[in-house]
């Protein structure tokens, strides 16, 4: 690649970055519905048109985000089985950062909800496809870490397939987050709060695939 081709690129992954960096602070301020591409382009400080240059519109914008989101998550489960020797305290280790996760990025949270939602029929190079790919890479730990759990003898035998494993894990984890999130009055009022529900999570999801003895 010659000097200016180079330069150009740069250029232009520091100006998706921008833009991205402009729609998150849009979506924490007003939430997801009500931000517009306007908005994000006046964070951003550039034109309407030039915005559109990068995403096509605001799904394409939803999944950049994404794939920065689920960037970050894999980074964290990397981290945190990283402190932990067996597999199944790998798994609830992978349990507790989603949780934090969810607490302190609250947008990239909301995001990975509602791409969860979308069907989308990814080009090879498009936002979607990058998103997917990350997903796959952060699923793809959670199974290396069943099967770890399985060969050490701290996740049962009989689980079942590590990736159906690891995807209803993930699914019952998501679920619960996103009720934590949006029904802490209703858990209160069922006399918990969304701690206690979290945590009583977790605790069952781990027991559901412990080795026992």
């Amino acid at each position: 690649m010659s000097y200016i081709a180079e330069r150009r690129q740069e250029e232009k992954e520091r100006r998706r970055a921008e833009i991205l960096d402009a729609a998150e602070a849009v979506c924490s301020e007003v939430g997801w519905d009500a931000m517009t591409m306007d908005q994000v382009a006046r964070k951003a400080r550039l034109s309407r048109a030039l915005l559109y240059v990068y995403f096509k519109d605001k799904t394409d914008l939803l999944f950049g985000i994404c794939e920065r989101a689920l960037f970050t998550l894999t980074q964290r489960f990397g981290e945190a089985v990283a402190r932990q020797k067996r597999g199944l305290d790998q798994l609830q280790a992978i349990g507790r950062s989603y949780i934090a996760f969810a607490h302190e990025f609250p947008v990239y949270f909301e995001v990975v909800a509602r791409c969860e939602l979308l069907t989308p029929e990814p080009s090879a190079e498009s936002n979607e496809a990058a998103a997917m790919t990350m997903g796959d890479s952060c699923r793809g730990l959670m199974v290396e870490v069943v099967k770890a759990g399985i060969a050490d003898g701290s996740i049962r035998a009989d689980v079942g397939e590590p990736a159906v494993v690891s995807n209803v894990l993930w699914g019952f984890m998501h679920g619960v987050l996103q009720i934590s999130a949006t029904k802490a009055s209703a858990l209160l009022h069922a006399g918990m709060t969304t701690q206690d529900f979290v945590e009583h999570a977790l605790l069952m999801a781990t027991r559901s695939v412990e080795a026992k003895g």
